[in-house]
């Protein structure tokens, strides 16, 4: 970004991103030298499920993949309680004697994104998954759901609060384009 950091014209670049995006971040990094840019340098993050499943992608199009920063907190209860893919058990017996298979419960994956109490989240595991806390006790799927919900209608709408207050002028200065100086 030579124009944004004249006086680092050297300055290398990071660019996260998940996994699906590595098609295009080969091409930019087989492209920049040519444009006499250093090869910028890729983080690759988690790729974060959609609310149907890991094997789904999110989509702007199909409300029922993703929670919007937009929706209303009945809105995040029931995409949540309806759409979330469970990682639970075939009966309320085997889940509460075996636990959910956490790897594909979105409930669970998400609450790795959004929870940000080590200890809870540990302790969601332990007594929704597998393993020996709470044995033939385990917490059900829509208990697991209901604790997404709490974390997430919060959080949605301190962001909504906050974008409400963001004004027009705000975004031209931000959206400008200008020297960056450090």
């Amino acid at each position: 970004f030579p124009s944004v950091f004249p006086s680092h014209p050297d300055l290398p670049c990071l660019v996260p991103c998940a996994i699906d995006q590595d098609p295009y971040f080969r091409m930019t990094r087989d492209v920049a030298p040519r444009l006499g840019w250093k090869k910028p340098a890729l983080l690759h993050s988690k790729f974060f499920p959609a609310l149907t499943g890991s094997k789904t992608k999110m989509s702007a199009s199909d409300a029922s993949t993703t929670i919007y920063v937009t929706d209303t907190p009945d809105m995040i209860k029931n995409k949540v309680n309806k759409y979330a893919f469970s990682g639970g058990r075939e009966s309320m017996e085997d889940q509460k004697a075996q636990g959910a298979n956490l790897e594909v419960d979105v409930a669970y994956q998400w609450m790795r994104f959004f929870c940000d109490d080590d200890a809870a989240l540990a302790r969601l595991a332990d007594e929704y998954g597998p393993g020996p806390v709470r044995a033939g006790n385990k917490i059900l799927t829509g208990e697991a759901k209901a604790i997404l919900i709490a974390t997430l209608q919060p959080l949605i709408a301190r962001h909504q609060q906050a974008r409400a207050a963001v004004t027009d002028d705000m975004v031209k200065t931000f959206m400008a384009v200008r020297t960056l100086s450090f």
